[in-house]
């Protein structure tokens, strides 16, 4: 098992590239399944995710080639295996999006219940009640969801609460269901609307994405493409709050300023310096400490849930007092002991975390307990004096490329070893 070693209290300056987004990678590889032709997706991201989908969708028939550029020619175009087993989908939730497009295609599906961070419930009845309404006929039974239907039927569906996953494997499953599907309390994230750009160069007619009301009148077929992935804005608004947290000025490339919005936001508030161009972001702290930001988390185009735990990291040495509140998932504050440790000043009461900003943390041994709470022990590592470890960080992989070779071309002084 690997871990990270850190020293820190060095500012971080220079530029970096910010790889293919993740949360549209892993639905888009799930899309494939729907084409009956070849896929090939550009600009994809090296991640364990990612990984972990092409393992599955190989398990599942599928037929896959990874090139040096980021890409991925893949063909799902006849799948000999109708079933998605818990020894792959056990670490990563997004497999739940093999059920949307392998039930539409192929008219039946088994699906393992899904795992991946432990921060919330993240039922999936909202996923199997929307596919009941489009005609499935769906059991839970023994770890596993089985799923039927003849021919899926378009539909009016609507989401008690905003799902972007859900979303996801809805209009996946409309695309060739008969008839005209309207999906209402949809999900608005820029993965959404990445996703419905391919489908539609696949041949899928669909409008609304984006907005809370979407549209998906189905067609017989759709044909493979070429697609490039939108880039990671939970990632690039990671090596931001980085740079800010430091005291430090970089530049993160092949980004969409436009879909961080919020982020950017808050980073003025701590009184970053942030230019931007069509496809950069510069942040210069000019070395100030950071000032204290309140922050809630809300379904896009509010401040992102993935980006909580790395605002909570930059407010632990911030001058002044914060609450951090977090709306989506009831478990995503397991970083905050690990951040005690290293001196921070924080108290959780509910759902929010109050902090009292102090001038430095110090250095200490730290377990990784999700993807974005790694991310935050990096974060509060970078910025903290003298040595710090963090263990398990199988979790960044996740959703990291290569964070350490990253960090290093910025100046930071970071190893990973292996125990």
């Amino acid at each position: 098992m690997y871990k990270l070693i850190i020293k820190g209290a060095q500012p971080l300056n220079g530029s970096i590239k910010i790889a293919g987004s993740k949360n549209s990678s892993l639905p888009i590889l799930f899309a494939s399944i729907l084409a009956d032709s070849p896929v090939t997706l550009t600009n994809t991201p090296h991640l364990s995710d990612v990984s972990t989908t092409l393992r599955l969708l190989m398990d599942m028939g599928s037929e896959f080639v990874l090139e040096s550029d980021s890409s991925i020619f893949i063909d799902s175009s006849k799948l000999t295996k109708l079933t998605a087993e818990y020894s792959l989908v056990k670490t990563m939730r997004a497999s739940i999006l093999a059920l949307g497009p392998m039930l539409a295609k192929y008219g039946k599906a088994k699906i393992s219940l899904p795992g991946g961070c432990a921060i919330g419930a993240r039922p999936v009845n909202l996923h199997l009640k929307a596919l009941e309404d489009l005609g499935a006929t769906i059991e839970v039974k023994n770890g596993y969801i089985y799923a039927e239907a003849e021919g899926l039927i378009g539909t009016e569906v609507y989401f008690e609460q905003v799902s972007v996953t859900a979303t996801e494997n809805i209009i996946m499953a409309a695309t060739i269901a008969k008839g005209t599907t309207v999906i209402s309390n949809a999900a608005q994230e820029p993965e959404i609307v990445d996703l419905v750009n391919c489908l539609i160069k696949m041949g899928a007619k669909i409008s609304g994405a984006g907005t809370a009301i979407i549209t998906i009148k189905g067609v017989d077929k759709l044909s493979g493409v070429s697609y490039a992935v939108c880039p990671d804005r939970i990632e690039a608004g990671t090596y931001l709050v980085a740079a800010a947290i430091t005291g430090g000025s970089i530049t993160v490339k092949n980004v969409r300023h436009q879909s961080m919005r919020s982020i950017i936001g808050k980073l003025i508030e701590t009184g970053a310096n942030i230019k931007s161009t069509k496809n950069s972001i510069t942040l210069n702290m000019n070395g100030k400490r950071p000032k204290a930001v309140n922050v809630k988390t809300s379904a896009y185009p509010n401040f992102p849930t993935d980006m909580q735990a790395q605002f909570t990291a930059l407010n632990t040495i911030a001058d002044g007092h914060s609450t951090i509140t977090e709306t989506i998932f009831e478990n995503r504050f397991m970083h905050i002991p690990e951040l005690a440790r290293m001196g921070a000043d924080l108290t959780l009461e509910g759902n929010t975390v109050v902090c009292k900003g102090v001038k430095s943390l110090t250095g200490a041994n730290l377990m990784a307990t999700d993807l974005r709470a790694s991310a935050s022990l990096v974060l509060a590592a970078l910025a903290a004096k003298g040595t710090s470890t963090i263990e398990r960080v199988y979790h960044l992989d996740r959703g990291y490329e290569t964070i350490e070779e990253k960090l290093k071309l910025l100046g930071a002084n970071i190893e990973r070893i292996q125990d």
